[in-house]
């Protein structure tokens, strides 16, 4: 396996946030993608991301391979990249070489893990609230809100987004009406409440995407997608939060 990244910038990018969720992970690499399929240690989120193998400059793979690294290592190596390095991945036996070449040629080598060969499965899910949006506008009423509450409740309300969040003694509430930078799909209204501390790791990808898509129901999971065509997907699925109550 060989591949060569004119751009670094969107690797690198994308596996810090997801190192942000997952420590350890499986790295699947086929003929059409390189693939991340992975849960966080609490089983409470889960990330997909895609790289399409049109991105890089070079593609050389056989068939399948499975790569299983700390990503906390390769985020390291990968923050010494610059945005004039040529990036290689290369598995070296059991080891992945990281090649960064510019002016001066850098090799780095991480060991490749032993991880459990158990591949995750991306649930199947049927959401009836879909929004799409600026992905900064996500940002702001996620950090609005965070101010008052480790949770926060996104509803459709009548052609509107409003992000909520209260405690004991304190309420935020953003409302954001559907305009021409906005779209709701749904034919009804729909609540449920998530875990601020979790969405403001996932609303990081922003980096990479202007514009990100909202999906949920009723008290049911929600999943976040950043998408830059022919240039990567990273999504986010996360488990509502119920109140015991």
């Amino acid at each position: 396996m060989k591949l060569t990244l004119a751009e670094p910038r969107i690797l690198k990018e994308s596996i810090s946030i997801i190192s942000e969720l997952v420590t350890e992970t499986r790295i699947q690499v086929d003929e059409n993608k390189l693939e991340i399929i992975a849960m966080d240690p609490a089983n409470v989120a889960m990330v997909v991301f895609r790289m399409p193998s049109v991105i890089f400059a070079e593609y050389n793979v056989e068939g399948e391979e499975i790569i299983s690294i700390n990503l906390n290592q390769f985020k390291q190596i990968l923050r010494r990249s610059k945005n004039k390095d040529v990036m290689t991945l290369e598995k070296d036996k059991n080891k992945l070489k990281i090649v960064l070449k510019e002016k001066s040629t850098r090799t780095f080598s991480i060991p490749l893990l032993d991880l459990e060969d158990r591949q995750q499965k991306i649930p199947e899910l049927d959401f009836k609230a879909k929004i799409t949006m600026a992905s900064a506008t996500l940002n702001e009423a996620i950090d609005d809100v965070d101010v008052v509450s480790e949770s926060v409740s996104f509803a459709t309300q009548d052609k509107t987004f409003v992000v909520t969040a209260s405690s004991d003694l304190s309420n935020a509430q953003v409302v954001i009406r559907e305009d021409d930078d906005m779209a709701i799909h749904t034919s009804e209204n729909h609540k449920s409440k998530y875990s601020t501390e979790y969405l403001k790791k996932m609303i990081l990808a922003s980096k990479l995407a202007q514009k990100v898509s909202i999906n949920f129901s009723n008290d049911y999971p929600l999943k976040l997608e950043y998408l830059e065509k022919d240039k990567m997907s990273l999504s986010f699925i996360l488990a509502p939060r119920v109140d015991n109550d």
